[in-house]
């Protein structure tokens, strides 16, 4: 019997984008297995945390590439769904594009 024909469990699988304080792309070629939480959180009455009596939320597993993570998922028994990456869109901006004398809103300080 596997562990999780006892607990009804699910995951996902994906591979982070970065945040918003990064520059670069630290972190963000893995691709990562998360558990969906089973039971809700819910706020502690004495202090105010946010707590939850799920373990598995606390489990996070990285893996170099996707194939890897659904293999590990598929050995284990672990219903999954994959979540493909977005790729990002650049827009090419220029410096000078702030002093140019047609721009739609005017440069003020």
């Amino acid at each position: 019997m596997l562990w999780n024909e006892v607990y009804d469990v699910s995951a996902r699988i994906f591979s982070p984008a970065k945040t918003a304080m990064q520059s670069g792309k630290a972190k963000t070629g893995l691709w990562v297995l998360e558990f969906d939480p089973e039971i809700p959180r819910k706020i502690d009455p004495l202090m105010g945390y946010t707590t939850s009596a799920d373990m598995k939320s606390q489990v996070r597993l990285t893996f170099e590439s996707r194939e890897e993570a659904i293999a590990y998922a598929e050995r284990n028994g672990i219903p999954f769904r994959v979540e493909e990456p977005h790729k990002p869109k650049r827009r090419q901006v220029s410096y000078a594009d702030n002093f140019r004398y047609d721009r739609k809103t005017p440069w003020t300080h």
